[in-house]
């Protein structure tokens, strides 16, 4: 590992770390018997790239090899006012088991001791290496969420559940109910996040909330419509009746296509609902 050096992504890397990410991603599903997370043209991953320079510049690390003349890998994380998020991590396949992983983890881990702050990931349980990187660090898992993908049909869900008379799309003035919401149930803070989300700058996110029956927000989803991703997520909610009915009027922006999004794999009504809606195990 002599010749990986670790420093701040530029502008000039964002199409290698791109190309980075669709050929790690689909490498590890390909060799697991499972088909290419990513179809399209690689250089539209940029996505990731260019989102998280809008929410966090500065904030992503690249391990350049420099005998080979590429990148090894890269790590998107995001320093938040309450903790420090793990975002988006990629090694290239050539250098699969070689410690670049853990090189990375340990840079983000140092930036969470020097703030003395906690840090958070959410990954995907089917990576069993991934979680025996994390667990190696000193992560503790929280919850276990069960990854679900969906081929929406062109003319939608046409169902409803109990609660889908409260959802309606997110506006500026839900954003401090939004706070507010994170805050009471998981003790986070982002509210430039959840700005960024609701205002939609770039047209590509979507917001729906959830009264609450008596006042007030019940919940919240976010979700993204890309070329090079359709996914649903982050979002809280107070009870699984409030988590389909957001997840239903997400998945209804996402007509045609197959967005991706994870389920908590102890609320088993929910899950279930999933699966009668055609979702399907990533």
């Amino acid at each position: 590992m002599a010749n990986i050096e670790l420093r701040t992504m530029g502008n000039e890397d964002w199409g290698e770390v791109a190309a980075l990410i669709y050929d790690s991603t689909n490498a590890w599903y390909v060799a697991h018997g499972r088909p290419p997370v990513f179809t399209g043209a690689p250089n539209s991953l940029t996505l990731f790239c260019a989102v998280y320079e809008q929410l966090d510049p500065g904030c992503c690390v690249v391990a350049e090899d420099r005998q080979a003349g590429r990148l090894a890998g890269s790590c998107f994380y995001h320093p938040r006012s309450t903790h420090v998020s793990l975002g988006i991590m990629n090694v290239h396949p050539d250098c699969f088991g070689q410690g670049v992983g853990s090189r990375l983890l340990r840079y983000v881990t140092d930036v969470a001791d020097r703030e003395n702050k906690p840090m958070r990931l959410v990954s995907s349980a089917l990576n069993l290496d991934s979680y025996s990187l994390y667990n190696r660090a000193g992560f503790v898992p929280c919850l276990i969420y069960q990854d679900m993908v969906m081929q929406v049909p062109e003319g939608g869900i046409e169902q409803r559940v109990p609660a889908s008379g409260r959802v309606r799309q997110a506006t500026q003035h839900d954003l401090a109910g939004m706070g507010k919401l994170e805050w009471e149930l998981n003790h986070i803070r982002r509210e430039d996040d959840l700005r960024h989300f609701v205002e939609n700058p770039d047209g590509i996110w979507h917001v729906s909330v959830i009264e609450g029956p008596a006042g007030g927000l019940d919940g919240f989803l976010v979700s993204v419509a890309h070329p090079a991703l359709h996914a649903l997520g982050p979002g809280v909610m107070r009870t699984e009746a409030d988590a389909a009915a957001l997840v239903l009027a997400e998945l209804n922006h996402h007509r045609g296509h197959q967005p991706v999004w994870l389920v908590p794999a102890d609320c088993p009504q929910l899950v279930q609902q999933m699966y009668a809606w055609g979702g399907e195990e990533l």
